[in-house]
């Protein structure tokens, strides 16, 4: 069987964030998932080659403003020409980290993302409000299902 890449774009300026982060990697990095490479890296790292050489893409960001991280703002700016011809149909989600309620920032993913004709493969997550507890297990959950699928090769 082909080994997959599933990359992780997050990122995670605070402990909270760090968190979901962390979360996200132990699901996409479980032991019951074989034949996919996780990389993950925070968006600052990241260049085009990494995006075009990826099976699919989860990516996370803090609710700044009511829009989206300023260094996931960026890796979109650096990767979006280089990939636009390159990466129709590539396979991704996100979950984004909202102290209030993250339309904003979903909205403008959204609008990257269809520019760049990805396609949404599991239902975003949104964290919205006061950190709970509850918010690192569905990112886990998220990164495991994008993962799973990578290796069952829905994806």
């Amino acid at each position: 069987m082909t080994e997959k890449t599933l990359l992780l774009v997050a990122h995670a300026p605070s402990p909270n964030t760090r968190a979901l982060f962390d979360a996200a990697l132990a699901g996409a990095c479980d032991p019951a998932i074989n034949h996919v490479r996780v990389a993950a890296h925070s968006p600052f790292e990241v260049t085009a080659e990494m995006v075009l050489g990826a099976d699919a893409l989860l990516l996370g960001t803090p609710e700044n403003l009511g829009y989206m991280s300023g260094a996931l703002k960026d890796f979109f700016d650096r990767i979006y020409n280089p990939c636009l011809a390159h990466t129709q149909g590539k396979a991704f989600s996100y979950y984004i980290r909202a102290g209030h309620d993250g339309t904003g920032t979903k909205r403008a993913i959204q609008t990257i993302t269809t520019g760049l004709r990805w396609r949404l493969v599991a239902d975003p997550i949104i964290c919205r409000g006061e950190f709970s507890e509850h918010f690192a297990p569905r990112c886990r959950e998220l990164a495991m299902t994008l993962a799973v699928g990578l290796e069952s090769g829905i994806f």
